[in-house]
């Protein structure tokens, strides 16, 4: 995902992913950046955050990440009523005959495409 402007600081979600650990979900390797006009006792941009969920919420993530080896998927952080709020997802990643089929797709294409542009 893109950067996102969240404040004065940037955000990155570009490598940031759920982790359940002892019945909490916390947030890893999402980067936001140290505020400029802080002094010594800024935070540190790349730290784990623990988010909150209700006890429903975080029972049905971690069912899902420990049965089917899902991971947990930041899709974008918001503010709300002064609150920031971050949207999450389970996603499963592809097993090998999609990745080659997805291949054999893109090679096609390429294919087609370098065919069309000779012909003019």
């Amino acid at each position: 995902m893109a950067t996102n402007q969240v404040g004065d600081g940037k955000l990155s979600l570009d490598d940031a992913y759920g982790r359940v650990k002892a019945e909490e979900v916390w947030l890893m390797g999402c980067e936001i950046a140290e505020y400029v006009e802080a002094n010594r006792f800024n935070h540190e941009p790349k730290r784990p955050r623990k988010l909150l969920l209700h006890a429903s919420e975080v029972a049905k993530l971690t069912e899902e990440v420990r049965s089917g080896g899902a991971t947990v998927i930041p899709l974008k952080i918001y503010f709300k009523h002064g609150l920031a709020k971050c949207l999450l997802t389970v996603g499963k990643g592809k097993k090998q005959h999609d990745k080659r089929h997805d291949l054999k797709e893109r090679d096609a294409k390429r294919e087609i495409s370098r065919a069309l542009s000779r012909r003019r």
